[in-house]
């Protein structure tokens, strides 16, 4: 699934890599519970800034454009625009850059699901939404950099494994 830094990796490449690219969101099957998956950037609708970056960059003509320039002109690009969002999130309160509650909801009943597992916000933990009289469960994947870690669910269901700080 395409996250914020490598959301041009095309099917060709992904097909070399041995990767399945998948939908975001994408309903799976996970021992008889369906789980939606989300990269979780489309539950931030509070960082308004970012939602309209996100927007802009991802049309398919953008990608097309980016991905006819040199490798070195898109790896700077790549890199300012890492710098730029760096510097906009020391700004915000980090209640923006967290999932909004009433976006949570309202996809876990689009889809019809009651598991839903995400990163984006890199913190990681499960959260119980009540949804309609039922308990859904939000599991939050942690990043790959300080922290890395990731959901095992079988039957019984899903835990969280990090990697200790």
């Amino acid at each position: 699934m395409h996250g914020n830094r490598d959301f041009m990796l095309a099917e060709r490449y992904a097909a070399r890599a041995g990767m399945q690219l998948i939908a975001d969101p994408c309903v799976i099957d996970l021992y008889g519970t369906r789980t939606l998956l989300m990269h979780g950037d489309t539950l931030c609708v509070d960082d308004l800034a970012y939602q309209r970056f996100r927007r802009r960059v991802r049309r398919p003509m953008v990608i097309r454009l980016l991905r006819a320039l040199p490798f070195a002109l898109r790896n700077w690009l790549a890199g300012r625009a890492r710098a730029g969002s760096e510097s906009a999130k020391s700004a915000k309160s980090a209640d923006i850059m967290d999932v909004n509650t009433a976006a949570v909801a309202y996809s876990l009943r689009a889809y019809g699901v009651c598991r839903l597992i995400h990163g984006h916000t890199h913190r990681p933990a499960r959260h119980d939404h009540a949804i309609d009289g039922q308990t859904c469960e939000r599991w939050v994947l942690p990043d790959w950099y300080a922290r890395w870690g990731y959901v095992v669910c079988d039957a019984q269901g899903c835990t969280l494994a990090v990697a200790p700080l």
